[in-house]
């Protein structure tokens, strides 16, 4: 480990890879809580098909995920009732967003791959090692745009997310708030993609909330607990990762947030 922390690569992981893991914790419980899950996991084809359709258009990638995890979630928040995705419309869209999705990676591979040509693999599995000073920056500051903002909105989007009825009725604005949570879980989508990839998002977003839920039935400390967790769980990853480098980061960091999600169910409930 101390080799590794010699080499400006891992510092930048570990240091962009940690504000997004604290993200990705408070904006899991929330996802995990208002039984949004599947919400996440579409967001994870919506960011290939966003970078994917980027890149056919000779465009930063970074600039497609966001516009599209952002504008899909406001959208299936539109589409659900006060701010929540209905199942239906998010099955709906998801089989759409695939098929667009492959369609851009055609146009990608056939027209500009021979410039980028890593670069549908690195939205798939992430890119955390591949990370420069800038982005580094980049993604720490954004990271923590999610994280101040999941906080302001923590005390009434819980009272909303355990009681929406009661919450509107005391004047909560319910659908709003599920509007602008679901614009952050996009944007956390976005930035998880950078981390873990388009294909492993869900687990960095759902295993540590799954895991904090099941020890804790108290929310603020299982929404500590869900974020800590998360970043506690991108640091044994990249250690392991890099004690054993053939493991790649994506695969380490999935392998010990699942291997803690299993051990909770040991614990009980």
């Amino acid at each position: 480990m101390i080799t590794a922390l010699s080499h400006p690569f891992f510092l930048h992981a570990l240091l962009a890879g940690t504000a997004i893991a604290l993200a990705s914790g408070l904006v899991g419980y929330f996802l995990v809580l208002r039984a949004q899950t599947f919400t996440g996991d579409t967001l994870g084809h919506v960011a290939f098909t966003g970078a994917m359709a980027a890149l056919a258009g000779g465009y930063d990638l970074r600039l497609g995920l966001f516009a599209a995890t952002i504008g899909v979630a406001l959208l299936l928040g539109a589409l659900g009732r006060r701010g929540r995705p209905d199942d239906v419309v998010i099955g709906t869209l998801f089989s759409w967003i695939l098929g667009l999705g492959t369609f851009f990676l055609t146009l990608y591979t056939t027209h500009r791959s021979s410039t980028q040509g890593n670069a549908g693999i690195t939205v798939l599995f992430g890119s955390i090692y591949g990370l420069d000073a800038t982005q580094t920056t980049t993604a720490v500051l954004i990271a923590a745009g999610i994280t101040t903002a999941v906080l302001l909105l923590a005390r009434p989007l819980l009272f909303a997310s355990l009681d929406e009825a009661v919450a509107a009725a005391r004047g909560v604005p319910a659908t709003a708030l599920g509007l602008g949570f679901l614009a952050l879980a996009g944007a956390c989508a976005a930035e998880v993609t950078q981390a873990v990839g388009s294909l492993l998002l869900l687990g960095l977003l759902a295993a540590p909330a799954g895991t904090a839920i099941r020890l804790t039935d108290r929310p603020y400390r299982a929404l500590g607990l869900s974020a800590a967790l998360a970043v506690l769980d991108l640091w044994a990853g990249l250690a392991l990762s890099a004690q054993v480098p053939v493991l790649p980061p994506s695969f380490s960091i999935m392998a010990v947030t699942a291997t803690c999600y299993a051990a909770a169910h040991l614990v009980g409930p």
